[in-house]
């Protein structure tokens, strides 16, 4: 699975499977552009990768930033091949008493700040009549078990995928969705110790997903590996969930 001369753009580049999506793709060949609020992350990931990796301080659920950022890499590498949807955040909150704010801030990044995303990434994708756009889901979306705001999100992004890919492969643009099971990233750290021992509990395999579990999946998805697959689901999940 080789990503050689391709530019992939990855939002919430700075920490988890950002992180870990980043790494997978230097080492396939790629120059990765990853955008962050964490300007910490994105120095990290400069420091390790050096020339092979640029940071954008980006807030993607901003219309307007996230155009501005996609014209800088474009003006920079002449081309932009594939795009990792990944940036998200959450907060446990109950259905009845989720405040407006809380809901407004899970959707606008996870869902609409995706939306943002691929729409900008999608542009120059079809004008070049190539291009791949990975979107990162979760089980949540379809087993309910999480804040009614994220799986709302989650389970948005996946039609919205199926809808892009439909309307897109006639430019040779494919669109997919990763559905990660429970993931070792700091978003967990907030979960309750008794919640992380009943989700394990619930997984064949015995443990929690890592991030680069995530990432090799991600990979394929850009790579000419998978050229025929699109507006499909790929779940790794460990065997915790059968979508």
């Amino acid at each position: 699975m080789k990503l050689e001369h391709r530019v992939i753009i990855v939002t919430g580049a700075g920490q988890g499977m950002g992180q870990a999506t980043v790494a997978a793709c230097v080492a396939a060949g790629a120059h990765v552009c990853g955008l962050d609020l964490n300007p910490a992350g994105l120095d990290a990931l400069s420091a390790q990768f050096g020339d092979r990796f640029s940071g954008y301080q980006c807030d993607i659920s901003d219309s307007a930033a996230v155009s501005d950022v996609f014209a800088q890499i474009h003006t920079q590498h002449g081309h932009i091949d594939g795009l990792v949807n990944n940036a998200g955040v959450g907060s446990l909150d109950e259905f009845t008493t989720t405040p407006d704010e809380h809901w407004a801030k899970v959707i606008g990044v996870n869902l609409t700040g995706a939306f943002y995303c691929a729409r900008t990434a999608c542009q120059y994708m079809v004008a070049q009549q190539s291009g791949a756009v990975v979107n990162i889901s979760s089980t949540a979306a379809y087993t309910g078990e999480g804040p009614s705001h994220y799986c709302a999100a989650k389970a948005g992004l996946v039609g919205m995928s199926r809808s892009m890919a439909r309307e897109l492969a006639s430019a040779n643009v494919r669109v997919n969705v990763v559905i990660p099971g429970p993931t070792n990233t700091p978003m967990m750290e907030g979960i309750p110790e008794e919640w992380m021992e009943q989700m394990i509990a619930g997984i064949p395999l015995g443990r929690m997903g890592e991030p680069v579990d995530i990432a090799n999946m991600v990979v394929f998805l850009l790579s000419d590996a998978s050229a025929f697959s699109t507006g499909q689901n790929f779940t790794v999940n460990g065997g915790s969930a059968f979508i």
